[in-house]
């Protein structure tokens, strides 16, 4: 046989190789502990995949993930950020024509208006990349008090924020909660959309081949109500963001979060979010806080304070 004869019949008898998908947790992908998957389907109820169904356990170590990312990425500067968020944007356009697939199939639209949605999605990416730098001139400054002092106001980030995300936007609305938090240099754990989590899983491993550290975002999915709970009363989770979650189970997570005095950032009603319209400044200034420095002048001498 020669080396350009085809083995016989091979065309023909070959199957395809269906795509596995993981969790993305400190930069790996993990299948859930608790072994278990649920069925995702297409927008006309035909089977899609196999996506992991979260544990508590998950959410656990999904949450001892992002605080381990969090100094480091916090620490970095605004302009590195921003570079790692163009990053994320370039190797999305490389892989474009498989997420438009994926969100066409999720959420039943044609490919050139899944195709419009992904473009947005990559915009979106760069757009909070060049805030990256920017967001602290908008909300820090200098106060004038009555007094010989210099009075400073600059933001922080907030720590770990847990993200539902939008149910029936399973990439622009995923990338439109997910990129401004860390942006401001919190670290998320992010609740996929539970009836269409597969557009966010291949986030994941675009995340994974960008320069994003591990433990940054970290992607779970299954049922919403099951996984919430357990991160929104967590006690190392300082922040949550509950615009994926119906009206009961968001008063219900906003219960769970003031054990441990959790920034709440409440959910709009559906009919009233437009993913594509410019998206403004307030999902970073959400999960950021206010650190204000007092420094004494003339004669007061060199020390300062802080609060």
């Amino acid at each position: 046989m020669s080396e350009r004869e085809p083995i016989s019949g091979s065309a023909a008898r070959r199957l395809s190789v269906f795509k596995t998908y993981k969790l993305y947790v400190g930069g790996k992908f993990p299948r859930s502990e608790s072994g278990r998957v649920y069925e995702v389907q297409d927008s006309k109820g035909n089977w899609l995949a196999n996506a992991p169904l979260s544990s508590r356990k998950d959410a656990r170590d999904a949450v001892v993930a992002a605080r381990k990312a969090f100094g480091g990425w916090s620490g970095a500067t605004a302009y590195n950020r921003g570079q790692v968020l163009y990053r994320v944007a370039e190797m999305l356009e490389g892989r474009r024509d498989q997420f438009v697939r994926e969100v066409a199939e999720a959420e039943g639209l044609s490919k050139p208006k899944a195709a419009a949605v992904v473009d947005a999605a990559i915009d979106r990416w760069v757009w909070y990349a060049g805030w990256t730098d920017k967001i602290a001139q908008i909300v820090g400054g200098a106060n004038p008090v009555a007094g010989p002092f210099f009075n400073l106001s600059t933001p922080e980030p907030t720590g770990v924020v847990t993200v539902i995300a939008p149910q029936d936007s399973s990439l622009l609305g995923l990338v439109s909660v997910v990129a401004p938090a860390i942006a401001t240099g919190n670290t998320v754990v992010v609740v996929a959309s539970e009836k269409s989590p597969l557009p966010a899983l291949s986030l994941g491993e675009v995340l994974a081949t960008s320069d994003v550290p591990g433990g940054v975002v970290n992607i779970l999915t299954g049922r919403t109500a099951e996984i919430t709970p357990s991160l929104a009363s967590h006690q190392d989770v300082n922040a949550i963001d509950l615009t994926g979650a119906d009206t009961a189970l968001a008063t219900e997570l906003e219960i769970a979060a003031a054990d441990n005095l959790k920034r709440v950032l409440r959910p709009q009603a559906v009919d009233t979010v437009d993913w594509s319209a410019d998206p403004g400044t307030h999902r970073m200034t959400a999960f950021l806080e206010t650190k204000t420095v007092w420094h004494p002048t003339g004669s007061l001498g060199a020390s300062g304070s802080a609060y």
